[in-house]
């Protein structure tokens, strides 16, 4: 007895991953044939898929402020990677929110979830922390990645105006996360916007990649650390922006911890600051 046409199943469809592709259109070249063919295939690919996040209705923001630029430097630059941010939306009744551990304990805890693991809160002080520095302010910021537990990566310019209380700033996240980007008031540029993984294709070629754990067994006095750093190289540095654990990632060269004692995200990025600011006698 044959089989009859059409009675195999369909194949489910790999996720693709859900980024705001925008400048990646106009940045692409027109293709043709195969080759177009190839790249749409290879675009729709990533180390790490994101789950998607479910579309809903919320309230337009009208974009956010933009922070007055006093200098740019073609020095030598910073960045920052916060890794493992607690950021994940929730429907709780009828809308959809950024779930936190003081206004959601009693959902996560139905939904068998650890309220204690749900902190934005450390994403916004370490991100406050960040723009509000000299280091920022004298044009030494190159930019700001934020990777969310889920895998979600997302690029703050730093320019940018964070909103300064938490209930603003999760208004925001909120909308990124849906939306995929957050514009300037009044213009088109994108000052928040979610990009594709990896985060290492973003990162200057021959720039020096850092880890900063408490439990890294290199215990150094930021300090001293920058005496050996050249003042021409492109810095990365990699923070966990988790209540508790550890960040593992394979792409940095140095493994340290800045401190006998276990740090906040956002003074952990204040001490960091304060060291490269004397080194390159920013004031």
């Amino acid at each position: 007895m044959t089989r009859p046409h059409g009675v195999k199943g369909r194949k489910r469809k790999k996720a693709e991953e859900r980024y705001d592709r925008d400048e990646e259109e106009e940045e692409a070249q027109p293709m043709e044939g195969e080759a177009a063919k190839r790249a749409t295939l290879e675009n729709s690919n990533s180390d790490k898929e994101a789950e998607p996040v479910e579309e809903t209705a919320v309230d337009e923001l009208e974009g956010i402020p933009i922070a007055p630029s006093n200098q740019k430097s073609d020095n030598s630059k910073v960045i920052f990677i916060l890794e493992r941010a607690s950021l994940e939306v929730g429907k709780v009744g009828k809308s959809y929110q950024l779930l936190n551990s003081d206004d959601h304990s009693n959902f996560l805890r139905k939904n068998n979830k650890n309220p204690a693991d749900y902190r934005p809160d450390i994403v916004h002080q370490a991100l406050l922390m960040i723009l509000d520095s000299p280091l920022n302010k004298a044009g030494r910021l190159q930019a700001v990645y934020v990777k969310t537990e889920k895998g979600i990566l997302f690029e703050v310019k730093p320019h940018v105006r964070i909103p300064r209380t938490f209930k603003r700033f999760a208004g925001v996240m909120l909308q990124l996360l849906q939306k995929l980007s957050i514009t300037a008031v009044g213009k088109r540029e994108k000052l928040l916007r979610v990009i594709k993984n990896p985060v290492t294709q973003y990162l200057p070629v021959g720039s020096r990649k850092i880890g900063l754990s408490y439990s890294s067994q290199k215990l150094v006095d930021m300090q001293d650390y920058m005496t050996t750093v050249p003042s021409d190289l492109d810095l990365v540095f990699v923070v966990g922006a988790l209540a508790h654990g550890k960040v593992e990632t394979d792409y940095t060269e140095d493994f340290i911890a800045i401190s006998g004692y276990p740090l906040s995200a956002a003074y952990c990025i204040t001490r960091i600051c304060n060291a490269i600011e004397r080194k390159w006698k920013i004031s």
